[in-house]
């Protein structure tokens, strides 16, 4: 799946798209809450399809790992673990900062510009008080970032870490903590660093924003070496806490 389709649904998209695009919403928000039931029959009534529809749009969120599918079983909503969560976070952190210097070596002439229009649409998002749009403009962001890198095969790994550790932070936190606004514009000193050509600066730069999306991120994140850039393993501290960052 390419970054543009990645996350959303437009009306051009087929009804199982529609209702895949509307279920993803309502758990990454936690509307639907992790471990709730989910029934064909009820959903097909609900969104009024078939239900092969509702199946095949479980079947993709089962491949993303929002929900659990068992044959002959409910479908469930997938919990959000920290333990999970922590995981994630060193993933992500690993791929998006060994990416920077394919990324600035690529020279690629569009990605400036066209991450400057993801962040106004990340700001817009967050005067419209929309949070899902928001993250889906955050996630197209770094995906498209990591597009620069011309790794494809890895580009689904990524657009998973970004999902889980985005829902993660929402399903961990006072809808008041988090400052929209603020969330979009963390944004700018990746843009900062890009524009230097600097692979060491854009790798900083992505190692700082990703360890600070919840507050136990230093805690696991490798922390760059001040002449290198490499990262060095730390473990985590036990019972991190669950406070989060815009």
């Amino acid at each position: 799946m390419g970054v543009g389709e990645a996350f959303g649904a437009g009306p051009q998209r087929s009804r199982s798209a529609q209702v895949e695009h509307a279920l993803r919403r309502e758990i990454v928000l936690g509307t639907l809450p992790p471990g709730g039931v989910l029934r064909e029959l009820d959903l097909a009534q609900r969104f009024a399809v078939a239900q092969g529809t509702i199946r095949e749009a479980l079947m993709r969120l089962s491949e993303e790992g929002l929900v659990q599918r068992r044959a002959r079983r409910d479908t469930h909503v997938t919990e959000a673990h920290s333990d999970d969560v922590v995981e994630l976070l060193r993933i992500r952190h690993d791929i998006e900062c060994r990416a920077a210097l394919r990324v600035i070596e690529a020279n690629d002439p569009r990605l400036r510009k066209d991450l400057d229009m993801l962040l106004q649409a990340m700001r817009l998002a967050a005067l419209q008080e929309d949070e899902y749009a928001l993250l889906e403009q955050d996630c197209r962001f770094h995906l498209r970032l990591f597009e620069a890198a011309a790794m494809p095969v890895v580009e689904p790994v990524l657009m998973r870490c970004l999902l889980h550790t985005q829902r993660f932070k929402i399903l961990n936190s006072a809808a008041h903590s988090r400052e929209l606004l603020a969330t979009a514009d963390r944004h700018v000193s990746i843009l900062e660093a890009l524009e230097t050509r600097s692979a060491e600066a854009l790798m900083r730069a992505l190692s700082h924003h990703i360890a600070t999306i919840v507050d136990f991120g230093p805690e696991v994140m490798p922390p760059l070496a001040p002449e290198t850039g490499q990262g060095v393993a730390v473990q985590a501290a036990a019972g991190p806490s669950l406070k989060v960052h815009p």
